[in-house]
């Protein structure tokens, strides 16, 4: 730059710029805090005197992996483009800025929890800002927020306001699904999405890893399973170490990893790695050579899933596992003579909801034996059936009328509730499909105060059909940011969609600064716009 032209800034224009940035970033966290006091007073921040540290009190210190890591990452996505060297010379007279973290607790090696506190203060002030949280799982979030504070202006400078911000989840359970059996989703896809999660401050994935058209899971105990049940036993599979991978990425972003193991039905896969799992269909006396859901009347199929159950507890490290129970078509156990008389010997008298049931209860009780905690879709509830009562239920169908009926008979039942019903996002149509995304109520119907403290949270699923790694992202993001703020903030304070319309236009533009394809809300531009893989 001109010497000359760098010691006579025209500091009318200089501060009419900076104003604008300035009133761009109210509120510029998403999803919104709890209470957030911002000022229209900033500090410049300059990356070569930028440093994060840990507090004198804070239980973690220097070789806290999840805060070590976060240090690096956060640095590299506050100064996006100092990283890539654009910039690096102009700074040299700024004052020092340090962020410091406290946290009470020293959870740095473990894992999120059910649990686990996002708690979190952040203050901002001049060469300074502090971070306070329960658990390094608040600091993760706090630095989240902090992050999303620091703007540049038309100069490449950085900038952060004056800020307070007292910040906590409304939900403890804000999950992505993704399905892996209908397409196969490198591995690198789904670290990618647990990067974006991070950024809206989900803290379960929810993988629904196997299903009905393949099978990608490779388990120690039984191979078969992905050898014959996979697109490809090689090149369409998820090793140890992959979902060890998964699991790695998750927990230093503080997010829980939530297998999903769907059955008696969504099995059509299994069987090709597992014979006499699956029951045979017949056509009048003789089998039809096709088969069924999971043969619930056989010993075997229960030595077979508690030995499966077992390496699942053993590979994931979370409390929870997805056994599903949904969509189990009754006409191939009717046609089966062996299962009828397996009925008729348990005096079920032809009910083949009390046949699923007995089913569920006999996997249920494995996966209670092993210290797990259940999550089942809301048919097995639906069916009468004998849940533990630390069971979650999970709704998934339903018009809305529908789904408080289910959300009031479930809570009233004294059960805990999940709802993903209204954020079926693999679902499109033209138009602003997140406004109806946002403007969900989760504890809107008939209950009591203790019946809506039994819905612990909700769930965005992406499910397959027609999602593989080349259109997730943008069908993705930054709908499901939508229910994200949904689920986080306060809803009297995020109830008019049009005044979260301007803010989630900004926070798209983030995403893509960040390398996440989000697709546009509306008709507008990003100062950065994607260019490119």
């Amino acid at each position: 730059m001109h010497k000359g032209l760098k010691s006579r800034p025209n500091f009318s224009f200089l501060f009419l710029s900076i104003l604008q940035v300035g009133l761009n970033t109210v509120e510029a966290v998403w999803p919104l805090p709890q209470t957030f006091i911002s000022s229209s007073e900033q500090y410049r921040l300059n990356p070569q005197t930028f440093y994060f540290g840990y507090g004198r009190q804070s239980a973690a210190q220097p070789g806290c992996t999840v805060l070590d890591s976060a240090f690096k990452r956060y640095f590299s996505l506050i100064f996006l483009d100092f990283t890539s060297g654009y910039g690096a010379l102009r700074f040299s007279v700024d004052q020092p800025f340090r962020v410091e973290i406290s946290v009470d607790h020293d959870d740095c090696e473990g894992y999120p929890s059910e649990d686990s506190s996002e708690r979190y203060n952040l203050t901002v002030s001049a060469g300074h800002a502090s971070l306070n949280a329960e658990t390094v799982w608040g600091a993760l979030r706090g630095l989240e927020s902090f992050s999303q504070l620091v703007y540049q202006d038309d100069f490449g400078s950085y900038f952060v306001n004056k800020t307070e911000i007292e910040d906590f989840p409304r939900f403890q359970f804000r999950a992505i699904l993704l399905d892996t059996s209908r397409h196969y989703l490198p591995v690198q896809t789904i670290l990618k999405t647990l990067d974006a999660m991070a950024y809206s401050k989900f803290n379960v994935f929810h993988w629904h890893i196997v299903d009905d058209p393949s099978f990608p899971y490779q388990s120690r105990s039984f191979p078969d399973l992905s050898a014959k049940g996979a697109f490809h036993p090689m090149t369409h599979i998820y090793t140890q170490s992959d979902v060890r991978r998964v699991i790695s990425h998750g927990r230093l972003r503080g997010i829980r990893i939530l297998p999903e193991f769907d059955s008696p039905g969504h099995t059509k896969s299994w069987g090709k790695g597992q014979s006499d799992l699956l029951t045979p269909c017949y056509k009048g006396d003789i089998p039809s050579g096709t088969f069924g859901p999971v043969n619930p009347a056989l010993p075997s199929t229960y030595k077979f899933m508690a030995t499966l159950f077992k390496e699942v507890s053993s590979v994931f490290p979370d409390s929870y596992i997805h056994l599903g129970g949904d969509e189990v078509d009754f006409s191939c156990w009717r046609s089966n003579p062996d299962i009828r008389a397996f009925m008729q010997a348990m005096g079920f008298e032809g009910d083949f909801t009390k046949l699923e049931a007995f089913y569920m209860e006999n996997i249920m009780n494995i996966t209670s034996a092993l210290n797990k905690t259940s999550i089942v879709w809301q048919d097995v509830f639906d069916y009468h059936e004998r849940i533990p009562k630390d069971a979650v239920l999970h709704i998934w169908k339903g018009v809305p009328a529908q789904i408080k009926e289910e959300l009031s008979r479930i809570t009233k039942a004294g059960m805990r509730v999940l709802l993903a019903a209204p954020w079926y996002i693999n679902h499109i149509s033209y138009g602003q499909d997140w406004r109806n995304y946002y403007t969900v109520q989760p504890q809107n119907f008939s209950g009591t105060e203790e019946q809506k403290k039994l819905v612990i949270g909700g769930e965005v699923c992406m499910w397959g059909e027609y999602v593989d790694a080349t259109n997730l992202m943008p069908r993705l993001w930054p709908r499901a940011s939508a229910a994200a703020e949904r689920l986080w903030s306060d809803e009297e304070k995020t109830s008019n969609v049009d005044k979260a319309f301007p803010r989630l236009q900004e926070f798209r533009c983030k995403l893509l600064r960040r390398g996440i394809q989000a697709e546009p809300l509306y008709v507008g531009h990003c100062k950065h716009e994607y260019q490119g893989i």
